[in-house]
């Protein structure tokens, strides 16, 4: 029986839900087909954020370096999880990326998605995208295919009692299912992510490193020597392909 009136918020695209089929931009999953759902909300407000439509809305104190604020109901789409899931099957796409914000404030509803589509497509692949400070229920854990965990760094403005929960990444660490992407603003971030992954266990060979940017040009002054130091250091690089191709534009 499909869930019947439970609501997901979702950040709002134009006159509809932020749902659109592209390929996957980042990460090992990079140049993949895949639907993408963003949530709306997020319990952390990293300044470079380039989703800060997401949670940086009309009276919160957040910082950020657009220097923008946004009217909740004109950047949030409310709709139940079943339609949700329709309009991610009406793309005949195999691979789904459940981004934000932070999907995980809303992993029940996120989970109904799932199963919703898992009904219909057993075979069909779920990414989440998530910042990694929350833990997700067991049942939410083994539904989804592949976690793109994502730490905040120093860089992103946020304090690190807030951005790093030593539970949370010990069990990413520990999880088959998950990569850690890093967020690379400048070469002072190298030995801060060193040391988070020596402190938490995370495995060399799940660490993606990925430079900080908006625009092929800031990606180009940092891209040369990122690729460099993933090559001397065994990590993986990771580019922002979207970037490359269609800018800081939302919905593709």
């Amino acid at each position: 029986m499909l869930p019947v009136g439970v609501i997901i918020k979702l950040a709002k695209l134009g006159d509809g839900p932020e749902i659109f089929h592209t390929i996957q931009g980042e990460g090992v999953s990079v140049g993949a087909p895949a639907v993408f759902i963003r949530s709306s909300r997020c319990n952390l407000h990293c300044h470079w954020c380039d989703t800060d439509h997401t949670w940086n809305f009309e009276g919160t104190p957040w910082k950020h370096e657009k220097n923008t604020k946004y009217q909740k109901s004109a950047v949030t789409w409310e709709m139940e999880t079943a339609a949700a899931a329709e309009r991610i099957l009406s793309f005949d796409c195999s691979r789904t990326i459940i981004t934000g914000g932070e999907p995980l404030l809303q992993e029940s509803a996120f989970l109904e998605v799932i199963q919703v589509i898992r009904q219909k497509k057993p075979a069909h692949q779920f990414e989440v995208e998530t910042n990694g400070t929350r833990i997700p229920c067991p049942e939410f854990a083994a539904a989804v295919d592949q976690f793109n965990v994502s730490p905040k760094l120093a860089n992103s403005g946020m304090e690190e009692i807030l951005r790093i929960r030593p539970d949370a990444l010990r069990f990413y660490a520990a999880n088959p299912k998950a990569w850690f992407k890093f967020v690379v603003a400048s070469a002072d971030d190298l030995q801060e992510i060193k040391e988070l992954m020596r402190l938490h266990d995370l495995p060399r060979e799940k660490v993606i490193l990925m430079p900080e940017g908006r625009t092929s040009a800031e990606l180009d002054r940092i891209a040369p020597w990122l690729a460099e130091c993933c090559r001397d250091c065994g990590f993986r690089f990771s580019d922002r392909l979207h970037i490359r191709l269609w800018g800081d534009k939302r919905g593709v």
